[in-house]
């Protein structure tokens, strides 16, 4: 298939565009592994809409630096004083998102309120403050399957309530009545399969996640702590992720 005229003539300026960048990447990387050995691999290097600074990123960790790679800002924000929008947290969840339809949901305890139409997720330890007051105003979401995983992170009596809360007759009820009322769940049996629990850690410690409560919601947006209900309600009424997302 032979390019029309315009289309060779844009072909050639993102070209034209993309040397002048490719070449401030491979300053800045090359300056950073000479100095900064210890860095961890940077997988890309971008501008940012600041002239003059780029944006590192190394997994899903960002740090920040100038066209030389002759300094380094670590733990900072950009923010777009005209919107108010924190460029870095957009970028940060945009790295962290997590595909719905990937999530292991035969791992998780399955909560039916009202129809269960909308789906969100949440990662989750028996023995977490926070984890217990997010509970709370979850329960008073309507329409919605609440996925909990368990992820005992927090100790050893954590683990082993999530087994007797994994292993009861009626795993969603004895979560409910642990997390709501206080009332433990029967100490399960020596035969029960734990392996649920051990996924879950692994998945959390793949997906970088490193706290209770997380959440995830069905377009994927990921959000960390017990967060407001009014962003949970806002947030499940988002659209689902496309299906060309979901096998990308």
């Amino acid at each position: 298939m032979r390019l029309s005229t315009p289309r060779l003539a844009r072909a050639a300026v993102l070209r034209a565009c993309a040397g002048p960048l490719l070449a401030q990447e491979a300053v800045i990387r090359k300056a950073l592994a000479e100095r900064l050995p210890k860095l961890p691999p940077i997988d890309e290097v971008t501008r940012t809409p600041i002239p003059g600074l780029w944006e590192v990123r190394m997994g899903t960790d960002l740090v920040y630096t100038d066209d030389k790679g002759d300094h380094l800002i670590v733990g900072a924000s950009i923010i777009d004083t005209k919107t108010r929008a924190d460029l870095t947290e957009a970028r940060m969840e945009k790295l962290l998102a997590i595909d719905f339809a990937k999530l292991p949901l035969a791992d998780a305890i399955a909560i039916k309120q009202g129809s269960g139409e909308r789906k969100m997720a949440v990662f989750v330890d028996p023995n977490c403050g926070y984890c217990k007051r997010f509970e709370r105003d979850l329960a008073k979401v309507k329409d919605v399957t609440i996925y909990a995983f368990l992820m005992p992170i927090l100790g050893p009596d954590s683990q082993l309530k999530s087994r007797d809360i994994w292993c009861a007759k009626d795993p969603a009820k004895s979560w409910r009545a642990w997390m709501l009322d206080g009332v433990p769940a029967a100490t399960a049996a020596a035969k029960c399969d734990t392996g649920a629990l051990e996924r879950n850690v692994a998945f959390g410690h793949k997906y970088k996640i490193n706290g209770t409560p997380a959440v995830v919601f069905a377009d994927g947006t990921r959000k960390p702590g017990a967060i407001p209900l009014e962003m949970v309600e806002r947030l499940l009424e988002a659209p689902a992720a496309p299906a060309a997302a979901k096998k990308s």
